[in-house]
Order: structure tokens, then C-alpha cells, then sequence
């Protein structure tokens, strides 16, 4: 193609490798030409005819390349971006978008002055469950939502040595980011949030457990997340007036990629693990909801489609600070240990 959008990676962490670099390869609008990474080996492995650079200048030196997808650090994401911004290029950065809101912020103006499109990647808006759940609230199946309990549970009792072990903010804002954001898009902005954040496992770097819950005026929304749960089936069990939606186990989009598949097949995205719908209404009884298939390629696609200004921003830089404000809140109010208004 012609109009193929040359595009850089920073970082071949888990980000680089299973979330970023398998899409990009397999996107016909995009095409990987130059990955930061101080282990070419491992970038080889995977990929052995992709440039491999040392450093963040020697790839935004490449003028073939017209967007930056920062995976890098959790510490390093504004100063990444804004030197992305500055020389002339789009910038897609990894959750969490930044680590203050001011760092937010400012690489808002900044994408602004540059006139370059700026988005974060959240994209457990893809995710098959996430799907499935939009389309029984839009269909109507619940009723009016008053109860949405959101988890992101794991069994990871003895921390790895990693730097994502020991980031600021801890699973608060690793995971975090995920949940806010799909609250977010259902329910909008919240009046107050309370936030629990807590370390409970021996000798863990950073928290490891949050318990968040979000006030809304006819609604409460719980997002959890603990690496203590050695049971960690449920994700999503949604409460309306006209009924319920429980479902179980994860979108297998991550599990796939880090095992080396590369997104395609009629099978993609496919959760075969279905929600249960069970009605309120006297004698009805509970079924088996069909999810509807994950796919982050809608991401990509829809980065592509914005880069050359045919349509919308996935991600809008507004939305990604509206996740960022309530993050910022919740680690407030847990060190406060009190309701915070937003």
C-alpha cells in the first residue's frame, strides 16, 4: 500500500511484544520499521528482519515513520511522548497514559500545538466480554444498570522481579486503567470514588490489591483486583432492574498472543465461555448469553483511520484524562482512607 503508516515501537517488554508488534504486523494500513529495544536477539526471535535501534532519538530520526507507540516504563511514557510530538509524529502510548495528571495534561497541549493525533491504548474496550456486556445493555436485557462489579483477579502470590512488580501506584495502575476506563464508557463520570489500595503480599515492591467503589447517583460500581486469589474465575457480574449478566474467565486475545499466535483466523477473539443472563421476571429462567468475539484489531484499524483523517480518535486524549482524574482521586482517597468527591 501505498498509504501504508510507517510506525516505531519503544519498549519489546509484554506490551511491545504481545499487544503492540503482532497487530501492527499483521495490519495492512501499518507497517513496523524501527523498535527501541536494548536485546536485538529478542526482538529477532520474533521478528528477524525488523530494524532494531538503541535508543528513543535514533528512531524518531527515521522520517519514514509517522507514528510512535510508546511502551516503554510506566516513568518514561511523557518524556517518550512529548519528544515523539515534538518531531512531527503520532503517538500512541500504553496504560497508564501517564503517571500524574499535569504529565496528562501537558502532553495534551502538546499534541494540540503539534496537530498530531494523540491516544492511549485502552483496549480492554475489545475485549469479548466488554463487548458482550455493551450489547445486553443497549439491547435492553438488564434494565436500568444499578450494580456493576468489575474484577481483575490473579494467583500471583510471590512477586516476579520486575519493574512492573515495583511501579508507582502498584495493580492500581497497571490494571486499573482497564476497569476505570470501562466504567467510564457506561456509565460515565462518577460523584465520588472511595479507593482501598493495599500491599498484602510479603515483600511486594508496590500494592497488589484494590478495592474501588464509584458513586453514581442510582448506581455503584465496584472495580477489585487482587494477585492473592488463588480463584480468580469471575470478571464481570452486572445487577439492572430487569435482570443479571455474570460472567466468568478472561478475553483470550493476551493469552493467545503471548503464546506466539499472531491475531487472525476465523476463531480470533472467539471467548468460548459464555455470561449467564438470568431475568428478573417471575418464572423465567437463566441462559447461556453468546458472547460477542474480542478484537483488537478494531483498535488498530481505527488508529489508522484517524491518522489519515478519515475518522475519529479510538481512544480521544479527553477520555484517557477523564481515566487518569479518577486514578488520580483513588489514590487519594486511599491515602486518606476517605470518599473524595470527583
Amino acid at each position: 500500500m501505498t498509504d501504508t503508516i510507517g510506525v516505531g515501537l519503544i519498549g519489546y517488554g509484554l506490551g511491545g511484544r504481545a499487544f503492540h508488534a503482532p497487530y501492527i504486523m499483521t495490519s495492512a494500513a501499518l507497517e513496523l520499521r524501527g523498535i527501541v529495544s536494548r536485546d536485538p536477539s529478542k526482538v529477532h526471535a520474533d521478528w528477524p528482519t525488523t530494524r532494531v535501534v538503541p535508543d528513543v532519538a535514533a528512531l524518531l530520526d527515521d522520517g519514514s515513520i509517522a507514528l510512535v507507540v510508546v511502551s516503554s516504563p510506566d516513568h518514561l511514557h511523557a518524556e517518550h511522548a512529548q519528544a515523539a510530538l515534538a518531531a512531527g509524529k503520532h503517538v500512541l502510548i500504553d496504560k497508564p497514559f501517564a503517571t500524574s495528571l499535569a504529565e496528562a495534561r501537558a502532553l495534551i497541549a502538546a499534541a494540540d500545538r503539534a496537530g498530531r493525533q494523540l491516544t492511549v491504548f485502552h483496549n480492554r474496550r475489545w475485549d469479548a466480554d466488554f463487548r458482550t456486556l455493551r450489547g445486553l445493555i443497549a439491547d435492553g436485557a438488564l434494565g436500568e444498570v444499578v450494580s456493576y462489579e468489575s474484577r481483575f483477579d490473579r494467583w500471583r502470590p510471590v512477586p516476579a522481579a520486575t519493574w512492573k512488580e515495583a511501579r508507582a501506584g502498584g495493580s492500581w495502575l497497571d490494571l486499573g486503567p482497564h476497569l476505570v476506563d470501562q466504567a467510564l464508557l457506561l456509565f460515565g463520570r462518577p460523584s465520588a470514588i472511595t479507593a482501598d489500595i493495599a500491599t498484602l503480599r510479603r515483600d511486594s515492591p508496590a500494592p497488589d490489591y484494590f478495592h474501588a467503589t464509584l458513586r453514581y447517583p442510582d448506581k455503584r460500581v465496584t472495580l477489585h483486583s487482587s494477585k492473592l486469589a488463588a480463584d480468580h474465575r469471575l470478571r464481570l457480574a452486572v445487577h439492572g432492574t430487569r435482570g443479571s449478566w455474570v460472567k466468568h474467565g478472561l478475553d483470550p486475545q493476551e493469552a493467545a498472543t503471548i503464546a506466539g499466535r499472531r491475531p487472525g483466523g476465523d476463531d480470533w477473539g472467539h471467548d468460548p465461555l459464555e455470561g449467564v443472563l438470568t431475568p428478573g421476571a417471575p418464572g423465567a429462567t437463566s441462559t447461556r448469553a453468546p458472547n460477542r468475539r474480542g478484537d483488537y484489531r478494531l483498535f488498530w484499524s481505527a488508529l489508522a483511520t484517524a491518522i489519515r483523517g478519515e475518522g475519529p480518535n479510538p481512544v480521544p486524549p479527553h477520555e484517557a484524562l477523564a481515566v487518569m482524574e479518577v486514578l488520580d482521586a483513588g489514590l487519594r482517597s486511599a491515602a486518606e482512607r476517605r470518599e473524595l468527591a470527583l
